[in-house]
């Protein structure tokens, strides 16, 4: 069926399917990083006990890596746009497998927080690499939908934390420090299909004259690549980082903290009791699909990209409501249910997000207005991270204003990128040549 018409002429028909190998391969890379990122969070408790943490001293470990994920974003998506995803990217894994293996080596709250930012660093360059590879391989009408996907491994790879932990730890009898030296081979493997796989849709050599028609369809842009000192005069980037600033620390607020509000609250450790993380981490997988499609469907039903992303995240906003009834609950399960819906929510709010810079700026552009949007997010995150363990701190653990602040951020996120950019238009051709 046709699907689009090309530059004016014929109708362009989808075609070929070796566009979701790329999909595929980056749904694996990103199970990858999100087992190395969340595998502190879920070793947590051991840790705190046997290194005597208080929650200020967690605190500022996870305020450590939100710090460095901060800023290697701005490095990242610079080199990205520079040097293409595929060297990008591969630097990326390559510090960020170095940062994991260096907890294994880590004896104090200081080389938790050295390791922490060189592991930030380098996942900083995760996203960047995602959405700049998913804009060369997919056209606007499939965009948020392949983001969907990729987006949704974020949570395989936290569910599938707690096995490779305990398979490392129970199974082949390893302690934590072995457990993340020998888990960094699967950044070396990542590196190594990366390289060998992946390259742009003319040089692949593996995508036939139909899909390639199908991925190039759109409007050809008018200028290659926009600087970085005009990207920071551009309100439509601005918005972006805006709505990353607002929602990403929620995300990492989950992560890095679930473990230990199930553990202190139920008395639950999801590294053996692993149906509630399942449970919850599968509910937001459906949330990142689900949010990927409908943005992408309601763009084929002729509604506008503005309409489709915006509409999308108001939903997914709704969704993250139930955690205000969170917190007090004496049944674990409702608690699970609740906890998953809001995930679902953030995941659909954050398949459509990624999908807004290239909506609005040239492909070469793309990962360093997402490396902006990242550091705004990583900010906001190291704000969070800070502020939750003084307030668990100083509440004794209790988690209602924290679950409070998070419902609210959505709203206020959609509101900022609409008063930002009110349509979601593409910079102009005239500011984006002046940069050039």
């Amino acid at each position: 069926m046709a699907e689009a018409i090309a530059g004016g002429g014929a109708p362009v028909p989808r075609a070929g399917r070796y566009r979701w190998m790329i999909i595929a391969l980056l749904f694996a890379a990103t199970t990858v990083n999100y087992i190395d990122r969340t595998m502190l969070g879920l070793l947590a408790p051991v840790l705190g006990d046997e290194l005597k943490w208080s929650e200020n001293d967690y605190g500022n470990i996870v305020t450590a890596f939100q710090a460095a994920y901060a800023f290697g974003f701005l490095f990242m998506g610079w080199l990205i746009d520079r040097f293409g995803p595929k060297i990008g990217y591969a630097v990326a894994i390559t510090i960020w497998t170095i940062g994991h293996v260096a907890h294994g080596f880590a004896g104090s709250v200081v080389s938790f927080m050295l390791a922490r930012s060189i592991l930030g660093v380098g996942e900083a360059g995760h996203f960047p690499s995602v959405v700049r590879a998913s804009s060369e391989w997919f056209p606007q009408k499939e965009r948020s939908y392949a983001i969907g996907w990729v987006n949704s491994a974020t949570t395989i790879g936290v569910i599938l934390t707690a096995p490779t932990v305990a398979l490392f730890m129970r199974v082949l009898g390893l302690d934590w420090r072995e457990t993340f030296i020998y888990t960094g081979a699967f950044g070396i493997v990542l590196l190594i299909l990366w390289l060998n796989f992946y390259s742009n849709p003319r040089e692949s050599g593996k995508v036939s004259e139909a899909e390639l028609a199908w991925i190039e369809h759109d409007p050809p842009e008018k200028v290659e690549r926009i600087g970085w000192s005009k990207i920071v005069t551009k309100r439509e980037a601005w918005a972006f980082a805006a709505g990353k600033f607002l929602t990403d620390p929620v995300w990492f607020l989950m992560l890095f903290w679930l473990p230990k509000y199930f553990s202190t609250t139920y008395n639950v450790d999801l590294k053996v009791v692993l149906l509630p993380m399942i449970i919850m981490y599968l509910l937001s997988d459906v949330g990142s699909i689900v949010g990927g499609w409908v943005s992408s469907k309601l763009i084929h039903q002729g509604r506008s990209v503005n309409f489709a992303r915006k509409v999308t995240m108001l939903g997914a906003g709704c969704c993250v409501l139930p955690l205000l009834f969170v917190s007090g609950l004496d049944n674990m399960w409702l608690a699970v249910f609740l906890i998953g819906i809001a995930l679902a929510g953030h995941q659909a709010f954050s398949s459509t997000i990624l999908s807004i810079p290239p909506d609005m700026f040239p492909k070469r552009a793309v990962g360093s207005v997402i490396g902006l949007g990242g550091f705004a997010g990583g900010i906001g995150g190291m704000i969070m991270a800070k502020s939750t363990g003084l307030v668990l701190d100083a509440t004794g653990g209790n988690y209602t204003i924290i679950f409070a602040v998070c419902t609210t951020t959505y709203f206020l996120a959609v509101l900022a990128i609409h008063v930002l950019s009110p349509r979601l238009a593409p910079v102009t051709v005239e500011d984006a040549a002046a940069s050039a």
